[in-house]
């Protein structure tokens, strides 16, 4: 590489390519404009062909999605370019074990639609928080679990996204770091803000289109050059770095050969970087955490027609996420193949010259494969890829984030907020999110050896666990109870939060300068620390529980497994607040003559969705019936009976992935 076009101000990210690799060429740039008209098209379209002028058409999309744009959707709200990024990067430094983590998801989505979502549904929730409020009482479980979710979106998911797409193009295009996430936070910001889950829905969905497209074609490339299957094994196997020494420094040699079981997925449980009982149970955890429990894939389903459409996008999603082994795991293993030398860099110091971070450049094994491998025009469909799969999973949490926000702290402040004053503050959150993660995406760029999928995992693994253990109690053991709930939650959280700084503090080292965190805190592998922290949570709830006064049944109808097909009037937990609530703005309407706006007033009111006109009033009787379909969970005997054979088909296809690549 030219060290000409190496200046100080690019060094914290990656050097820039030399400009006759850059994307600068006609045929790229073309692909890239065609691209970004199409996503505005779309999502211009759902924002003025959908209700977004109401909390539940801006949140939940009227409850009216068919099952393709949800499983679509589940899919690309799942994988952002941090997968595309991070999935590579860890297929490149250690083989295909990080695969493991994509095919839990085809378990757990079953489970989701089966289990979960029945639940939520009968509850008639809009947010995650709101169903533990709903099932515990009381306020302190909702605002903390609001708050630490928001706080779990920006640790890992915003900031590893924006830091893995920003690279992406500051590597194509030569674009500072900084400028291309401003660039980039600016396009997905326009379209949540307006449109709300419709227009994220309906854009995922084209998203996913060409995610899958672009990485099909660059996978058969990266393959048809290495020679097929049978020579990928092989050479993955001998892709060794040449410079190991620079006469100061040897490196070790486990630090830059292929570890023995690179093509195994289940690994030594107490010597594997990701040991196979962690891989089981501790991951079973943090998936059950992230798709049965997190606002972000829940709410997705919660915006279905109907319950057969939920397990038919669970069912669409489950099988989409076999190709993740494939199309990014192994994607980045050839890439480490073909760019030996770059992907797989030792020496600190050429590691700095090819991707600005001296702990290691995996992360660019993607990124180089496109630049280096794609001829014109396919390199800006897949610079394009990397920007839906970005914008597609940034556009879903900044959804979903707002939802938390206005729905569970905002009513808090402002009990008797109008439904145009949630509108607006929904959308101006969105902006203060976006300045927070920003702020965060140097920490990502040093975490976990420079692997970012691996401090995505380390971070969740952290936080996620006490979040799993309750709702998992809260479905399954009506005896539960909010103290047990509460206490759990919070010793779950500081005992995550203790290993989380720690390990920060200390750095978490690399192979050729090992961190010297105790090892009693940071020698706990991240997996088996989950196992231990749900442990701990699910512990202190059981028995907080049984010492407090159990809730009794008339308050838990349809919000917990043993009680889910009751027909009795539920009364809710929190039915003496919600009628304190109550805005009684309502009952004293008076018609006003309406002034005519300035076109400043109408844009503003068009960018938000409160153009839209009020319908009639509904009478109690419309208001009865309405909420008895939100609530709904019947399907027709002959679709259950088609969703459930493809239910049973999907797990049959995950036993089987893990069998063959254990």
């Amino acid at each position: 590489m030219d060290s000409s076009t190496w200046s100080p101000a690019t060094a914290t990210t990656a050097a820039p390519l030399a400009s006759h690799e850059r994307i600068r060429n006609a045929a790229d740039i073309s692909v890239i404009v065609i691209y970004f008209v199409v996503v505005m098209a779309v999502g211009l379209w759902a924002m003025f062909s959908t209700n977004r002028g109401t909390v539940g058409g801006f949140f939940l999309a009227g409850r009216n999605m068919v099952w393709w744009p949800i499983g679509a959707s589940l899919f690309a709200s799942n994988i952002g370019s941090g997968h595309f990024v991070g999935l590579a990067g860890s297929g490149a430094a250690s083989g295909i074990a990080m695969g493991g983590f994509e095919w839990n998801a085809l378990i757990m989505v079953v489970v989701l639609g089966w289990v979960f979502v029945p639940i939520y549904i009968k509850a008639g929730v809009v947010t995650m928080p709101e169903y533990l409020r709903k099932r515990f009482g009381g306020q302190r479980i909702q605002v903390y679990l609001s708050l630490l979710s928001l706080l779990l979106y920006i640790f890992t998911k915003i900031s590893a996204d924006i830091f893995s797409g920003a690279m992406f193009i500051n590597m194509a295009l030569g674009l500072d770091l900084y400028l291309a996430i401003f660039l980039l936070l600016v396009v997905t910001g326009i379209y949540t803000i307006t449109g709300g889950l419709a227009a994220v829905i309906y854009t995922d969905t084209l998203q996913t289109a060409i995610m899958l497209v672009g990485s099909i074609i660059l996978t058969a490339f990266a393959f048809h050059e290495v020679g097929g299957y049978e020579a990928f094994m092989t050479k993955y196997m001998k892709a060794i770095p040449t410079l190991i020494s620079d006469g100061n420094v040897t490196i070790k040699e486990e630090c830059y050969t292929p570890r023995a079981d690179s093509f195994h997925i289940f690994r030594d449980p107490l010597t594997g970087d990701l040991p196979w009982p962690g891989i089981i149970f501790g991951l079973s955890v943090l998936t059950l955490w992230y798709w049965c429990t997190d606002q972000v894939i829940v709410q997705r389903c919660l915006s279905a027609k109907n319950m057969s459409h939920v397990k038919a996008g669970c069912i669409m999603c489950g099988y989409m996420k076999l190709l993740p082994m494939f199309l990014m795991v192994m994607t980045g293993m050839l890439s480490r193949i073909l760019y030996t030398e770059r992907v797989a860099c030792v020496l600190p110091s050429e590691c700095e010259k090819y991707c600005g971070i001296s702990l290691g450049c995996s992360n660019i094994a993607y990124p180089t494969l496109v630049i280096e491998l794609m001829p014109n025009g396919l390199r800006g469909l897949m610079l394009s890829v990397m920007l839906a799969s970005l914008m597609s999973s940034l556009t879903s949490i900044f959804n979903s984030s707002s939802t938390l926000f206005t729905m569970d702290i905002y009513t808090k402040i402002r009990k008797r907020a109008s439904e145009k004053e949630l509108m607006i503050v929904g959308r101006l959150f969105i902006l203060v999110l976006i300045g927070v993660s920003i702020a965060w995406v140097p920490i990502v760029q040093s975490g976990q050896s420079g692997q970012l999928f691996d401090y995505i995992q380390s971070v969740t693994s952290y936080l996620g666990p006490p979040i799993a253990a309750v709702f998992l109690l809260a479905v399954f053991w009506k005896r539960t109870t909010e103290p047990g709930a509460f206490w759990g939650l919070i010793l779950g959280f500081l005992v995550g939060l203790a290993r989380m700084i720690t390990e920060f503090a200390y750095g978490t080292g690399s192979c050729m300068e090992p961190s010297n965190c105790p090892t009693i805190i940071c020698g706990v592998h991240y997996l088996y620390f989950a196992i231990i922290l749900f442990a701990i949570s699910f512990i202190t709830i059981v028995v907080v529980s049984l010492f407090t006064k159990p809730i009794p049944d008339v308050h838990l109808y349809r919000l917990c497994w043993s009680l889910r097909n009751s027909k009795e009037e539920r009364i809710d937990l929190d039915a003496e607040e919600e009628t304190i609530q109550e805005a009684p703005e309502e009952s004293i309407e008076i018609e006003v003559p309406e002034k005519k706006k300035g076109w400043f007033k109408r844009a503003y009111d068009l960018f938000c969705g409160l153009d839209q006109q009020k319908g009639p009033k509904m009478t109690k009787e419309e208001e009865a019936a309405m909420k008895l379909k939100m609530t709904d969970t019947s399907e027709k005997p002959l679709w259950r009976t088609v969703v459930n054979i493809n239910g049973v088909i999907l797990l049959t296809v995950a036993v089987f992935c893990h069998a063959y690549f254990a």
